[in-house]
């Protein structure tokens, strides 16, 4: 436990979790790890705050349960916990000085890396059964072509962010390429094999959502199901819709990537250099008709970064990010 402890205190700094995985009957217990006193905000991942039950001012160096002080974290979703100085204008009455035209906070001067409270629960079943406590990453994509940097969708596809992002971290794509390019369609990459049959040794469970196949958006590949249809509705049968390994896609055009909507786990967007993915989606084909490049670009790494006050890419979202 000491060793996991010291990894954790590396990437969240001012909030400390005592671990990563709590069960719902378990207070999640957070630290913080500051010479000053600091206030907490939580909010949900269009930016909404949540209500404090209690002060939600915490002395520096105590541990406090969040869930005391933030009830409406015991609900099914993902949530941002942010510390700010005790005298920050983010606490000001109805948070004044932090809230956009509808509302929604966008603390600006928190202090260390925002802790994601995923509070999850097992497939089939009605209660949340655990809650996962993450740091708030984004993502960059460096590769022939240049660089694309990328947020994710933790509200709405947990469990896919986190192995897109273990898999980048332990730099499983470093070195694979793009090997399948369909003109204003889709990029996609991420296979070991480079032949569109290879993954990470482990399949990942749907989860499909309400964010639009945008351009710029990623999504997971899959298996396509003969029989499923998207003009009548026709969804996948389990075993192809279940069938996401490490191959993902970026969306280049709504206009033709729409029929994917609800369809295909869509977890994160290309933030900055989408014109890179453009350039990459003009690549000349040696296939046409399997999308198979003349020249494969290659991913040359991804590199995982937390999320501060000083960098980051989720501004002004989570405002501006689609809700679920």
């Amino acid at each position: 436990m000491t060793a996991v402890i010291t990894s954790l205190a590396m990437f969240f700094s001012v909030l400390m979790p005592q671990k990563m995985w709590y069960a719902q009957t378990q207070p999640v217990t957070v630290t913080v790890n500051s010479t000053q006193d600091v206030a907490l905000i939580c909010t949900d991942f269009a930016g909404h705050p949540a209500i404090p039950k209690i002060s939600p001012i915490v002395k520096a160096g105590s541990t406090v349960d969040v869930k005391s002080i933030f009830p409406d974290i015991s609900g099914t979703g993902a949530w941002l916990l942010y510390a700010v100085p005790k005298a920050s204008p983010s606490i000001a009455a109805d948070a004044a000085a932090a809230n956009d035209a509808n509302g929604a906070m966008m603390p600006k001067d928190f202090l260390g890396v925002p802790l994601v409270l995923e509070v999850l629960q097992e497939k089939g079943q009605d209660n949340p059964e655990v809650t996962r406590v993450v740091p708030l990453n984004y993502a960059v994509m460096h590769t022939d072509a240049g660089t694309m940097k990328m947020t994710f969708f933790y509200d709405s596809a947990p469990h896919t962010v986190d192995s897109f992002l273990t898999l980048s971290a332990e730099g499983f794509y470093d070195g694979l390429t793009f090997h399948r390019i369909v003109p204003d369609f889709v990029i996609q990459g991420g296979d070991p094999t480079g032949t569109g049959l290879g993954g990470p040794g482990y399949h990942l469970d749907a989860e499909f959502n309400s964010h639009p196949h945008l351009e710029g958006v990623l999504s997971m590949a899959r298996s396509g199901d003969p029989n499923e249809d998207p003009t009548t509705g026709i969804m996948p049968r389990a075993e192809f819709a279940n069938s996401a390994g490490s191959q993902f896609f970026i969306c280049l055009n709504y206009h033709n990537t729409q029929q994917l909507d609800r369809r295909y786990t869509a977890f994160g967007q290309v933030i900055e250099g989408l014109d890179v993915a453009q350039k990459i989606g003009k690549s000349p084909l040696a296939d046409p008709q399997n999308g198979v490049p003349k020249i494969a670009t290659v991913i040359q790494s991804v590199r995982v970064f937390p999320v501060t006050a000083t960098d980051n890419p989720y501004l002004p979202a989570p405002t501006t990010m689609p809700s679920k």
